[in-house]
């Protein structure tokens, strides 16, 4: 590369001149303005992340978070005796989420930043395992064969936990009558080997809770008539940052004392970019000591536990941030509006002749709908997908599970900065192309474009 080189037409250097599909590192070096432009151009035919009402990820925050990122993006989280600061920030975060969500005493809490609510499952399931594997190991019984129960409505975290540890599955599946996990059939499925009962506090499929309770009772009444004491992880990936501001007097936290453990997604409704999650466990004897290691920190000890070893220390300054900016109040406030759009749209879409819901977005903003039995032989939800997605907006459609998986729905997540004037646009576009979906005189010519997205 040759000073000149840098005078040529930007579209006319090598690089910008010939193609961008870079399968092998090129022998030589370009401009660092030419290697930008190739990515940026690439990263183009990617969708609006601010359009994408498929993802509960964060796409969205202020300035003052994009600075501090841009400061703190070169910090591993792992190497807390080198970002001594950085660690004890972390620690905070999860103090605030143990006192949040009513710890019995929140010093005497623990828990852990994870990259996203996935790996705190997966963590929280690890020590429901160890937990029951000492108890068996001390009662002298074998430790093979161990099984959690949840909802078949899971994300798709749990079915990897099961797989990757040697738990085995076992699925309460939904269906009309029950389409939350709400005790129904526990009795069926406990047993000496379970480790633990998973609740959904918020079901990615519809946006509804489990009740958290209604569980808890259940596995009292098996105690008392087995003996059995069933523990509980409560999957809050995206609830456990909206119940408490939205729903406070919901028990489903540390209030319930079965309640274990929780994990929750900061990147979600926690408000940060991704990749931060949580986990925080009721008191340090939840977590047996054999999974934790230590390393120390400004002249102590801080202990460890997490799937991954190096991994951004920025979202948690960022989670930091979120919480000093906001405070409760804050919180309340955004969570607060993001419902009152969700309740904006899903009234008016189930207002509309073709469709019927099936949550309307009043336990976290989400909510999903469905075709009306008998509306038309003509489209599916796919089809509607397919239209929206060329209008830009990305709504997916998909089957629900267990026993409703011959149901396809429709789904929108709401999230800070899907602003009114945004949901009024989406309603535009979803009446528009309703309308031309009915208007159709023969069934559409091909099925639709099915969902890519997995739960």
């Amino acid at each position: 590369m040759t000073p000149d080189d840098a005078l040529l037409p930007t579209f006319s250097r090598i690089g910008e001149s010939t193609t961008a599909r870079y399968t092998e590192i090129p022998e030589g070096s370009m401009l660092p303005e030419t290697a930008y432009r190739i990515v940026s151009d690439e990263m183009m035919l990617d969708g609006n992340a601010r359009l994408n009402l498929a993802t509960f990820v964060g796409t969205w925050m202020d300035e003052h978070a994009d600075r501090l990122y841009s400061e703190a993006f070169d910090k591993n989280m792992i190497d807390k005796d080198e970002y001594p600061a950085t660690a004890a920030i972390e620690e905070y975060c999860w103090r605030i989420l143990a006192d949040l969500w009513h710890a019995p005493d929140h010093r005497d809490a623990i828990g852990t930043s994870t990259i996203g609510s996935s790996e705190a499952c997966m963590l929280g399931g690890l020590a429901l395992k160890r937990r029951w594997q000492h108890a068996r190991r001390a009662a002298g019984q074998s430790t093979e064969k161990p099984n959690l129960i949840m909802s078949s409505a899971v994300q798709v975290c749990w079915e990897k936990f099961c797989n990757y540890f040697d738990v085995e599955m076992r699925l309460i599946p939904t269906s009309d009558e029950h389409p939350l996990m709400d005790g129904t059939g526990l009795e069926d499925v406990v047993d000496e080997n379970t480790i633990g009962v998973v609740a959904l506090m918020g079901v990615t499929y519809t946006g509804a809770y489990e009740p958290v309770t209604a569980i808890a009772a259940k596995l009292d009444a098996i105690q008392a008539k087995t003996g059995l004491d069933i523990p509980m992880h409560v999957d809050g990936a995206s609830g456990a940052m909206v119940a408490p501001f939205l729903q406070p007097e919901l028990e489903w936290d540390f209030r319930v004392e079965r309640v274990q453990s929780i994990n929750t997604s900061g990147h979600k409704y926690g408000l940060v970019y991704p990749g931060v999650g949580w986990v925080v466990w009721r008191n340090v004897a939840a977590l047996p000591d054999d999974l934790v290691f230590r390393v120390s920190y400004l002249g102590g000890e801080m202990p460890t536990f997490a799937l991954n070893f190096s991994r951004p220390g920025a979202q948690v300054l960022l989670q930091y941030y979120r919480f000093l900016r906001l405070g409760r109040n804050g919180y309340r406030e955004i969570q607060q509006t993001t419902q009152d759009v969700a309740r904006y749209l899903s009234g008016a879409i189930g207002r509309m002749d073709a469709y019927e819901l099936l949550t309307d977005g009043s336990d976290i903003p989400v909510f999903a709908w469905r075709l009306k039995p008998g509306h038309t032989d003509k489209w599916t939800l796919y089809h509607l997908s397919e239209r929206l997605r060329i209008r830009g907006w990305l709504v997916p459609a998909y089957p629900l599970s267990g026993d409703q998986s011959d149901q396809t729905v429709m789904r929108i997540v709401s999230r800070n900065g899907l602003s009114h004037d945004l949901a009024e646009d989406l309603l535009r576009d979803i009446r528009i192309e309703t309308a031309f979906l009915d208007s159709l005189a023969s069934p559409m010519p091909h099925p639709g474009i099915k969902t890519t997205f997995h739960h």
